[in-house]
């Protein structure tokens, strides 16, 4: 086998290992959903930050939890109403979260157009990240609310959150600094984040020191920041 042959061979190997790598991460990640959501009844309250097209809503209506859906990209949006508007357990809200209330430029993949129901799925209103599209001809206005005065007020009503999924492209940083700041943490059975450091590698300090500060004060059956 010559130098050029064993390269390929061996680059071979490198993206097998990163998918078969990527595919349990997913398989753990979804089975971690699903014992999760096995436990909640009717009567609950969860949160769903970043629904997208509500691939997890659906686990989460179908306990007959109370669920709460936030989804700013509009297009997204679009199909999560198509999909829940009639279902009676699930609030949908077409709003970006965030540490203050507002309005907020959303923007979106530079390949959205190709496949956007896709595609969405990278919409962030956090700038910079990778695949993002910089010529600013994308960038939506959204609303945005006061995520940590939204739980406030939703804890106060309903005494405890059974469940908070977040999956926001980056824009979790902040909120879950604030959180942990205010103790949001301690009210809600279980905090499910994908975090998105990867995209973003000026965050990665803040990312670790979340991260560490979060496993040194709770185990990963309460507050999982690597949920994905």
């Amino acid at each position: 086998m010559d130098d050029a042959t064993r390269e390929q061979y061996e680059e071979k190997l490198r993206k097998q290992r990163r998918r078969t790598k990527r595919l349990m991460r997913t398989a753990q990640s979804e089975g971690f959903m699903m014992g999760a959501a096995a436990m909640l009844r009717p009567g609950d309250v969860v949160v769903d930050c970043g629904a997208n097209v509500g691939n997890v809503t659906a686990v989460l209506c179908a306990t007959g939890a109370t669920v709460h859906c936030f989804e700013p990209d509009p297009y997204a949006y679009g199909l999560l109403r198509d999909r829940f508007g009639k279902a009676e357990n699930v609030h949908l809200h077409n709003k970006a979260v965030g540490i203050e209330a507002g309005s907020i430029g959303l923007m979106r993949s530079a390949t959205f157009d190709d496949d956007p129901k896709k595609n969405t799925v990278m919409s962030t209103t956090l700038p910079g990240g990778r695949g993002i599209s910089t010529d600013g001809s994308d960038v939506i206005d959204v609303e945005m609310i006061d995520f940590p005065a939204f739980l406030t007020s939703l804890i106060a009503t309903s005494g405890d959150i059974a469940m908070l999924k977040m999956d926001i492209e980056g824009a979790e940083l902040d909120i879950l600094e604030v959180m942990q700041s205010r103790r949001l943490f301690d009210p809600i059975r279980i905090t499910l984040v994908e975090t998105h450091e990867r995209k973003f590698p000026e965050l990665r300090p803040r990312f670790r020191t979340l991260k560490t500060q979060i496993a040194q004060e709770f185990s990963t059956s309460k507050v999982n920041l690597d949920w994905i």
